[in-house]
């Protein structure tokens, strides 16, 4: 398994926060297709099918830490 590139962790850490590609794409300036190939990519050098495979190994090996998940409060979103 390789290193994720800057781009690649960061598109993931995104996803990982419950963002869609369409989201991401906004976000960061980019096309949802870009960001889906950028996804793709991070898959292949972690070795996962699918996007929550690949939090999940990011965050076993390190790649992303637990700290940077954000866990939604349905309390302060609803007063949002």
């Amino acid at each position: 398994m390789k290193e994720l590139t800057a781009r690649q962790r960061q598109v993931l850490l995104l996803a990982a926060n419950g963002n869609t590609n369409a989201a991401i794409a906004a976000w960061l300036g980019v096309t949802p297709h870009s960001v889906a190939e950028i996804l793709t990519a991070a898959y292949r050098r972690l070795g996962a099918s699918d996007r929550a495979q690949a939090v999940a190994i990011a965050l076993a090996v390190g790649e992303i830490g637990v700290h940077q998940i954000h866990i939604p409060n349905p309390q302060q979103e609803a007063a949002a």
